[in-house]
């Protein structure tokens, strides 16, 4: 018991880790609080798209159309209906879900590996060509601005003010799907991703679980495009494109797949690391891609692998690593 109770220990003061984040602002000038802020936008689209890919063990490419719609449904209601901003995060996510739900019916027919991978990637083209064609909702190719954000009228007007939202924000998903996975739900996941076949003969319900696994990825990368919105002031078809899915793609394989931990670092290193050579023309992708390939060929679980031989506060419950 003593055992166990370390590492609970050692992960919640983890946790407290966003608590410390506060502090932050107040020695960044506005262009590097920027790029903090991307980065807490990427965190739950990389916890999301991870929790497809590493815990339900899906080849699925699906999570730049839940990017997208969550960014577009954040920004049409409030354009077009006067919404706050805060008011669109319930609507971004619930929209998510349901394109997750829809996401997961090739899945459900028995369409697996890069069959998967091609329908689903297909759905995310479907929808930049659906922000392309509905020019009366989303200004069509030349896309469409984001009104002012606020909480609560709490205006967004700085990009101070917005890191204390997003990191709420990143936070709380964080922590919802560190207790998904850590209940029946998702070690129901981890069975699948071991033996669906197994899984299915033990009892476990596959196909109402593949829906759940996609709905809530839905979910919360729905969450992470209403903050992109928001973020960004602008929206257009090609900030959802297949060069966005790779850098999605990225974060969960240089952060480790199947780990929170992963997911968090993944989104810290490629999101920032191409900001800091940003002076440096070609230098930048250079430097990306030499990243990504550094990290597949020396550390294949990723960056969270690493650090769980360090400390037992990095290492997931579920990760299999």
């Amino acid at each position: 018991m003593a055992s166990e109770a370390a590492p609970r220990r050692a992960r919640r003061r983890f946790l407290l880790l966003p608590a410390l984040l506060l502090a932050l602002p107040p020695f960044l000038d506005q262009y590097q609080q920027y790029v903090v802020n991307l980065v807490l936008v990427y965190i739950p689209v990389g916890v999301g798209f991870n929790l497809v890919v590493g815990n339900l063990g899906q080849l699925a490419f699906s999570n730049v159309a839940f990017f997208g719609i969550g960014a577009y449904t954040s920004g049409i209601l409030m354009l077009k209906l006067g919404l706050p901003w805060w008011a669109t995060l319930p609507p971004a996510g619930i929209m998510g879900a349901l394109a997750g739900g829809a996401a997961s019916v090739p899945a459900l027919r028995g369409v697996r590996s890069f069959y998967l991978a091609v329908m689903t990637l297909a759905f995310g083209e479907l929808m930049r060509w659906s922000y392309i064609r509905l020019e009366s909702l989303t200004g069509g190719s030349m896309g469409m601005a984001v009104p002012s954000a606020d909480v609560f009228g709490w205006a967004l007007a700085t990009e101070w003010r917005k890191f204390y939202v997003f990191l709420a924000l990143a936070a709380a998903t964080v922590i919802a799907t560190d207790r998904l996975l850590r209940s029946r739900i998702g070690r129901a996941f981890m069975a699948i991703k071991d033996n669906e076949t197994a899984a299915a003969a033990m009892g476990i319900a596959t196909s109402g679980y593949f829906v759940l696994g996609f709905a809530w990825s839905g979910f919360v990368v729905g969450i992470g495009g209403a903050m992109f919105a928001v973020l960004v002031g602008h929206l257009s078809p090609d900030s959802f494109d297949l060069i966005e899915l790779i850098l999605q793609f990225a974060i969960i394989m240089v952060g480790g797949l199947a780990s929170l931990t992963g997911s968090v670092l993944g989104a810290v290193v490629i999101t920032a690391t191409p900001q800091i050579f940003a002076n440096f023309p070609g230098f930048q992708e250079l430097i990306f891609g030499l990243l990504i390939v550094l990290v597949i060929l020396f550390l294949p679980r990723g960056l969270a692998s690493l650090l769980a031989r360090l400390h037992p506060v990095f290492r997931d419950q579920y990760y299999d690593g």
